[in-house]
């Protein structure tokens, strides 16, 4: 049986979709060479958190930045934290200012910077670090974080692959692949042993974010090498 040239077309087309979806991902690939077990004092995790106004990154906006620069066993090469003006504060909801204690006012006693202000400086503070090393965003949220992010640094004609390697780092599916079937950070925390990020609005940033999520990937390194440590040790059958 003949095929009608629509489904002809139909096949081509998707044919076409299939190999350049091939050549992007071989080319992205290709751009993370070496890769982290080849060469691991080449790359480093940006362990990124962010405060905002609400949930939608086209609509609503970051009001803190909190990064902390490790090398891939998370030993700290640097931080950053800075505030920043939202372009549309009346856009803040009331859940989210519950959640980090946004407030105009308290913002411009906090020493709160432009939005253009706070670009140059995480530009500076990135570029600081990877001269040699190239990046791998890390988070909790990683979705909601990197979505953010990457608005951010479009709005100030920035790529995000500029900054930061394909992959990204989430943590909670890190904790599921270590036996931790849950998604909420305190639930994912107590199984680590660590207390839960603080909930207190007055002291709930971007750099008290980033600081909990590096604890966490400590905790979480270090129960995979305490498990490869008794496997070592366990007598064979």
């Amino acid at each position: 049986m003949t095929s009608s040239p629509a489904l002809k077309s139909k096949a081509w087309s998707w044919a076409l979709i299939g190999l350049i979806s091939a050549g992007l991902f071989c080319s992205s690939a290709t751009a993370q060479a070496p890769w982290p077990s080849e060469a691991p004092e080449e790359w480093g995790l940006a362990i990124i958190d962010v405060e905002t106004t609400g949930l939608d990154p086209q609509y609503h906006e970051m009001i803190d930045l909190g990064a902390i620069y490790t090398t891939p066993d998370g030993e700290e090469l640097g931080r950053f934290f800075v505030r920043i003006h939202p372009t549309y504060p009346a856009r803040a909801s009331s859940v989210a200012r519950s959640i980090n204690g946004y407030d105009e006012e308290r913002w411009e006693q906090l020493g709160a910077l432009s939005p253009d202000q706070a670009f140059d400086q995480f530009m500076a503070f990135h570029e600081q670090h990877a001269a040699d090393r190239r990046f791998l965003l890390t988070a909790y949220n990683a979705s909601f974080d990197r979505n953010f992010l990457q608005v951010f640094l479009q709005r100030h004609n920035q790529a995000f692959s500029n900054l930061y390697a394909y992959f990204v780092l989430d943590l909670p599916s890190m904790a599921w692949g270590l036996g931790v079937d849950a998604l909420g950070g305190a639930e994912v925390a107590k199984a680590f042993g660590l207390p839960p990020e603080t909930s207190d609005p007055m002291k709930h940033t971007g750099l008290s974010g980033a600081e909990w999520n590096l604890a966490l990937y400590r905790a979480m390194r270090a129960h995979a090498a305490a498990d490869d440590r008794q496997s070592d040790v366990e007598p064979s059958d």
